[in-house]
Parts: structure tokens; sequence; C-alpha cells
């Protein structure tokens, strides 16, 4: 009857002893970071990240060797920091086969059986879609227009738009023509007929 009990508090101490985020999300090829946080009694164990749906039956991914150094396999890296009671994984370069079930372990027996069990804490990875940034459309520049006037030919407003197509009767320009340079080429043209009159005859003769 005390075998029972005695297993449920291994388990629920080993759970105690290590605890992990719970879930972590990255996007696309991109990555992410794990803390696990274990108590001090754990300091010199071996730390490993694990990949299936239990931990009794988890495919170990990468380990620590008992030293601060980070240790790689492929794309996933694992480092201890016993100075702060914790060690962290990194994934880089996402995809989405990488979601899934991990676990947060620590090696404490070396002969696994059906009455072992490390301590342990299961992480959940999401992997989302990369965001893509929306592309800008720059507007290409707009031609000046420029009103063609032969010197020797009086052109009407008609004309003139006809042969400056794509001139627009709302446009500035048109505006400053209107009131500004129309009215002004009109005064000089009355001045020039006023100054070339011919002179008007004597009355009596």
């Amino acid at each position: 009857m005390w075998l029972l009990p005695a297993l449920l508090l291994l388990c629920f101490s080993g759970c105690l002893s290590l605890t992990g985020p719970g879930s972590v999300t990255g996007t696309m090829g991109g990555s992410l970071r794990v803390w696990c946080q274990y108590e001090s009694t754990y300091k010199g164990y071996n730390k490993y990240w694990c990949q299936g749906q239990y931990d009794t039956s988890c495919e170990s991914i990468v380990e620590t060797k008992g030293e601060e150094n980070v240790e790689w396999n492929g794309r996933v890296s694992i480092r201890d920091h016993p100075e702060a009671l914790a060690f962290t994984v990194t994934m880089q370069n996402l995809n989405e086969d990488d979601a899934g079930s991990y676990w947060c372990k620590i090696q404490t027996v070396w002969i696994l059986d059906s009455w072992s069990h490390d301590p342990s804490d299961l992480v959940r990875v999401y992997v989302s879609p990369a965001t893509k940034t929306p592309r800008r459309t720059t507007r290409p520049a707009t031609t000046p227009i420029f009103l063609v006037v032969n010197p020797g030919r009086n052109l009407s407003t008609r004309e003139v738009l006809t042969k400056n197509s794509g001139f627009r009767l709302s446009s500035p320009h048109f505006l400053l023509v209107v009131l500004l340079k129309l009215p002004l080429l009109l005064s000089m043209l009355g001045a020039v007929f006023w100054v070339n009159r011919p002179p008007r005859a004597p009355a009596g003769r």
C-alpha cells in the first residue's frame, strides 16, 4: 500500500524541481529561446532537450556536458547557467516541422526503466508563418507640360489645348496662364496695336 503514495511523491517532487515556460512561439525562418529553471539540488547534473508526446519516451535532441559551454545539434543548442540555476535551449531557422511537444529534462538516472524518472517539464512549441512586409509603390514623376505657341499665328484656347494633350483645365499652370499671363499678353498686344495704329488725317482737309 505504501508503494503508490511513494511513486506519487516522487513524481510530484520531480515536477516541482524543474519548471519551463509552458509554451513558446516562433516565426518561420526565425529563432526562439526556452528558459528552464531548476533547483540547486540539480546544479551538477546534465540537462537535455527532448522531443515527443510523453517524457518517458521522448527523443533526446541536445544535452549539456556538465560545463557552461554551448552544445549544438544541427539548428538546436543548449547551455547550462549554474549561477542562475537555469539552462536555455535555442532553436534557429524554424520551420513548420519544429512545432510540437518538447521537454526540459535533467538526467538523474543512467539506467532508464519503469521505476526511474528524470525531472521534466512539458514545453509546447508553436511556429507561426512569417509576416510579409507590404511593398511600397512609388508613383512615377509627372512630366511637365509646356505650351508650344507659334509666334506668327494666333491660336485659340481650343487649339492650344488640342496641341498640348494632357493639359488639364484644373491644373495650377492653366489657372496661372488664364489669371496672370493671358491678361498681360493681351495688354502687350493692345499696346503694340496702339503704337502702330495709322495716323489720323487732320480735320478739314
